[in-house]
């Protein structure tokens, strides 16, 4: 159905994609490659919110080039939006360029703007769709969940010592593994719309949840978990250099709050959860910040709030580094429940593992009925 040059073309609209990771949150990171001849003319990937798409980038280079883009095929990471939102739609701005052929990798679940397969089907553009599907989709992992399931792509990270500890035994835990691990885990700090924490990771490690170890163009959302408003007005997630806090509680507190939003802090208050009087109901707590927009979170907290996460059903995977060492008695990844049967333990599937300078970094994802 596809051809080779195909295949090395979707490749090249798959690494424009990949160049705005960390740039368009909550939009999708898209690539687009425009092809005329057996030649590239054109490429580009979506910029900020409510600035161009792939689409339009890829047209205006190929432009500024002195390219003609009528007859061209375009290559686009995911189907062309059809929808007037910030911007016009990108299947009425392809068939007003004159393309005649456009080959996406998946289709957009996104209720207002999928369709514009359909409209350029219509206005006879030769149109398929499915070339490196599986690629794509990992790209737009947590943007695809949100529009076909509702809720974000949720990410538990931690690091651990070969025997499973996340911590000596007297809570010290820095730094379990390399610089290298360290600035890794910064990676996908930065692609994530938002970095989620409990009230005892700030209280412990006075954690800022920002990203320092890599360049970014934007910084994710600081989401804190905070049941009862218990966050010190010091703490250095209030007042170092990230993106936009955000506190989910439980409690009410108006001289707490009013102190909290001079601050700039986003207050939500959630539901209880129904077995834990007075703690926040995290699938609550992560529906509301799905309805907030965020399509990937990020969580690095501590073994009760992951724990809580598992439980709760929201976790898709854990990203986990190993370190060569031995820490002996600790605290583990998440609390839970002991388990007399190995098959009542929840089995993971595992998507990959790597070497990252001396440690492991282990992704491994929830089975779909788990998560």
């Amino acid at each position: 159905m596809f051809s080779h040059d195909d295949e090395r073309f979707m490749r090249m609209a798959l690494a424009q994609a990949e160049a705005a990771l960390y740039l368009t949150s909550p939009n999708p990171r898209v690539g687009c490659v425009l092809v005329k001849d057996g030649a590239v003319i054109g490429a580009g990937h979506t910029q900020r919110a409510g600035g161009p798409h792939a689409e339009v980038m890829a047209l205006r280079a190929a432009r500024e080039a002195g390219h003609d883009t009528v007859g061209a095929t375009a290559y686009v990471t995911l189907e062309p939006c059809n929808h007037f939102g910030r911007t016009p739609p990108c299947s009425m701005t392809l068939l007003e360029a004159g393309v005649a052929r456009v080959i996406a990798a998946v289709e957009d679940p996104h209720p207002a703007a999928q369709g514009g397969l359909a409209r350029l089907r219509d206005a006879g553009v030769e149109v398929r769709c499915g070339l490196l599907r599986d690629e794509a989709t990992e790209i737009n992992r947590g943007f695809l969940r949100r529009a076909q399931g509702g809720l974000p792509w949720v990410r538990v990270k931690a690091a651990v010592s070969l025997d499973g500890r996340t911590a000596l035994a007297n809570g010290v835990s820095q730094w379990i593994t390399g610089e290298a691990a360290r600035a890794d885990g910064h990676h996908w700090r930065a692609r994530a719309c938002a970095v989620l924490s409990g009230i005892g990771t700030i209280r412990k490690d006075d954690a800022q949840l920002n990203v320092r170890a890599v360049d970014t163009p934007r910084q994710p959302r600081r989401i804190l978990v905070d049941s009862r408003l218990e966050v010190s007005l010091e703490a250095k997630l209030l007042h170092s250099h990230g993106g936009p806090v955000t506190l989910l509680h439980v409690s009410r507190d108006a001289d707490k709050e009013a102190e909290l939003r001079d601050r700039g802090v986003q207050l939500i208050q959630v539901p209880e959860a129904a077995n834990k009087p007075g703690k926040v109901d995290l699938r609550a707590a992560i529906q509301a910040l799905a309805d907030e927009g965020l399509n990937e979170i990020h969580v690095e907290g501590g073994g009760k709030l992951n724990g809580s996460l598992i439980a709760a059903g929201v976790v898709d995977e854990l990203l986990v580094y190993v370190a060569p060492r031995l820490l002996g008695e600790g605290p583990g990844i998440a609390e839970q429940p002991a388990y007399s049967l190995l098959g009542d333990a929840p089995l993971l599937q595992l998507h990959s593992a790597q070497v990252i300078g001396e440690d492991v970094r282990i992704l491994a994802r929830f089975r779909p009925q788990q998560g």
